[in-house]
């Protein structure tokens, strides 16, 4: 017979598909696992205390940096929170817009995901396939708030800006002559609206190439299907929400469930999957970003139909236009005092949730009164599902952890915020 010994093995943090920041310690039996400790706080940003420190609206840009891939999603449970102690509604504008930006936002947190998660089990074209669509998704990003990724878009009362008329375009370069940039901007002609629409078009067609490289192919197949197992039980008791959630067959969805924003004048459905595998939650996924494509057409169509302001108008809330505050007093005053000093929410609590592309994102805020929260908690999706990594890769093989791993959709922003 030959020896068997347990070992503890060390998975990261410097793996490739542990992401940079996730630290597991494994206890095998052979290439088993009998035991998956995750440690966590190798990146510890203490955003929930920084956020105690500081007015209210300086706030904002570090919600961007918790989930770096879902920026304006965390902005909205933010943004919301606030709304709710302050008692206002940003006007209708405003509200299908950030609804629009959140689906874009689906899309892009998906798109890495797939691609990622491809790239960690062995498929690399999908990597570049799906960074080719982030591309465009994130030009509107910048086209409506000057940043790439991190936007601070969306403001207490409703956006920062409304959007812009014309779609930045590329210009000719050493790199790329005339001819080159005429054909790469020939979808940049018009609005950002127009250019959102274009992407809506040719968006399902990518889809399908996605499909075709991984839904049916055996390997893929082999390397998720009955890997990762949760049944609906185990999912609900341990916290899951979203894609997690709705791959073991539970249909919870907080757009349809408790709706906010205008979530409840949309068409779209929820998909849910059967097994509880990581199959089963990839092909969720890929049918959510169909369905966010849907979203954003209905948005379009209404945007396009209804202009309107996109900010209230109360300046203690509101920065006042650049315009107002360059020639009048007043303005300038608020303007001042709104970010040196912020505004005071009054005494009382709040908690708001949105449906975040990786779950249910809440933020709890405790307000005395003052112009900075006495107390914060950010309820983020990827605590719970780290926690059930245990669970999920007990007999499992050492390659499957990395599957498992994928399946999460984990980002250590959020999980050690």
């Amino acid at each position: 017979m030959a020896e068997i010994r347990n070992y503890t093995m060390n998975f990261g943090p410097q793996h490739p598909s542990a992401h940079g920041v996730l630290r597991l310690v494994l206890e095998m039996d052979g290439e088993v696992i009998e035991r998956a400790d995750p440690h966590i706080g190798l990146l510890h940003r203490a955003t929930e205390k920084l956020a105690e420190s500081k007015p209210y609206i300086q706030s904002i840009p570090y919600m961007d940096r918790l989930d770096y891939v879902s920026m304006m999603c965390n902005e909205h449970g933010y943004v919301l929170a606030m709304e709710k102690l302050l008692g206002i509604e940003p006007p209708l504008r405003a509200q299908y817009i950030r609804v629009m930006f959140d689906e874009i936002t689906r899309v892009l947190n998906h798109l890495l995901w797939l691609g990622a998660h491809a790239l960690d089990i062995g498929a690399m074209t999908v990597f570049l396939y799906c960074f080719r669509e982030r591309e465009d998704l994130l030009d509107c990003y910048e086209a409506v708030s000057g940043a790439r990724m991190h936007a601070a878009y969306y403001r207490p009362g409703g956006v920062y800006r409304d959007l812009p008329g014309s779609m930045p375009g590329y210009q000719a370069s050493k790199w790329h002559n005339q001819k080159q940039v005429d054909a790469l901007n020939t979808n940049r002609q018009g609005s950002l609206l127009d250019f959102i629409e274009d992407f809506t078009r040719r968006f399902p067609g990518y889809v399908d190439e996605y499909e075709t490289l991984l839904t049916d192919n055996r390997i893929w197949k082999q390397r998720t299907v009955g890997i990762g197992v949760v049944t609906p039980e185990r999912a609900l008791q341990m916290g899951f929400t979203g894609p997690m959630l709705r791959g073991s067959g539970i249909e919870w969805d907080l757009r349809k469930k408790q709706p906010y924003e205008v979530y409840d004048r949309l068409q779209f459905d929820i998909p849910v999957g059967v097994q509880g595998d990581c199959y089963d939650r990839y092909l969720v996924r890929v049918e959510e970003m169909r369905q966010s494509n849907r979203i954003i057409i209905q948005c379009i169509d209404w945007l396009r139909k209804n202009p309107g302001p996109v900010m209230i108008d109360n300046h203690k809330i509101a920065s006042p236009s650049r315009v107002e505050m360059k020639g009048d007093m007043e303005a300038l005053i608020h303007h001042f005092k709104l970010f040196t000093e912020g505004f005071c929410l009054p005494e009382g609590e709040a908690y708001a949730a949105i449906e975040h592309p990786k779950g249910e994102f809440g933020v709890y805020l405790v307000s005395d009164g003052a112009n900075k929260p006495y107390r914060m908690k950010i309820r983020a999706p990827g605590f719970a599902h780290i926690a059930g990594l245990d669970e999920m890769v007990r007999g499992h093989m050492i390659a499957d952890v990395v599957a498992i791993i994928g399946t999460q959709d984990i980002v250590f922003g959020e999980v050690d915020r």
